[in-house]
């Protein structure tokens, strides 16, 4: 997928649509918006952070209905489905009975592939965790990914800046 028409957009904007991806979310657009962007940290983390979350949103109010219909009206998407909810039961459903809601917060904050917002808020809706609870600790959870990341980019870039 070509991406250069982000660079066309204000980099705001461009980081907060690039943070709604599932591969990099925060993660990759707090380094990205600060390097390639040259936004102020602040303004990596705020629109990171805001757009990781749309996200969570989209997924834990929609994902029921259009898994549905498309598990209903295609076998590829019924089989995508299938392994994705197994997927996603197997990574989260330990730390679940251990932690309850918590863990939703702590997979979600951890800026590691497979956790973040997309897998926390799939694991939210095939937990069956209230939505207003879900978007809470994903939010929360999100907000400490955020700052991790944004600690670790600062950090990184001052040794930088150092050699």
């Amino acid at each position: 997928m070509d991406l250069n028409f982000l660079y066309n957009l204000p980099p705001q904007l461009s980081t907060f649509l690039l943070a709604m991806l599932p591969i990099g979310e925060a993660r990759a657009t707090i380094p990205l918006a600060v390097e390639s962007f040259n936004l102020p940290l602040w303004q990596a983390f705020s629109f990171s952070v805001l757009g990781s979350y749309v996200p969570a949103v989209l997924i834990i109010y929609f994902i029921g209905p259009v898994s549905k219909w498309l598990r209903k009206h295609s076998q590829i998407m019924d089989k995508f489905f299938h392994w994705l909810f197994e997927r996603t039961r197997k990574r989260f459903e330990h730390k679940y009975k251990v932690w309850g809601k918590i863990a939703l917060m702590l997979f979600v904050a951890i800026p590691l592939p497979v956790t973040g917002v997309w897998t926390g808020s799939l694991a939210a809706w095939l937990f069956a965790i209230d939505k207003k609870s879900s978007l809470i600790y994903i939010g929360l959870g999100t907000f400490i990914s955020g700052i991790i990341v944004s600690s670790l980019t600062l950090g990184i870039k001052n040794i930088f800046n150092l050699i």
